[in-house]
């Protein structure tokens, strides 16, 4: 079973990529645009220009996973780059899980796309 604790490093790409990336693609971004290692258990995230999809991409020590969401109304609420000209953010496990349930990270509201059953 997958599950993240608090002391989770979560990593957002700023810049959209391909989404037809896989494991390898996706390290390579890792690696070379984000200038981290994939070996650390940090949880890497990427969107795509529209920001309805995302992929999460984490090494929990044994293997690598490859998590997809996929929005069918709305957009996530993604961050933009900072002034410095950041490739990444640096998110909190909360802000992450706050993102991916809809939440508007600048404002703190649910967006109005947002609907859950």
């Amino acid at each position: 079973m997958l599950s993240f604790t608090g002391s989770l490093k979560v990593f957002l790409a700023v810049e959209p990529c391909d989404m037809r990336r896989g494991h390898n693609g996706l390290l390579a971004l890792v690696g070379e645009k984000l200038k981290e290692d994939f070996r650390t258990g940090a949880l890497f995230v990427f969107t795509n220009r529209d920001r309805r999809l995302l992929k999460a991409l984490y090494w929990d020590g044994t293997g690598l996973w490859i998590l997809n969401k996929r929005l069918e109304k709305g957009r996530f609420s993604w961050p933009q780059g900072t002034e410095s000209g950041a490739v990444k953010i640096k998110l909190t496990p909360e802000a992450f899980s706050m993102l991916t349930d809809g939440i508007d990270l600048r404002d703190g509201a649910r967006r109005a796309w947002y609907e859950r059953e």
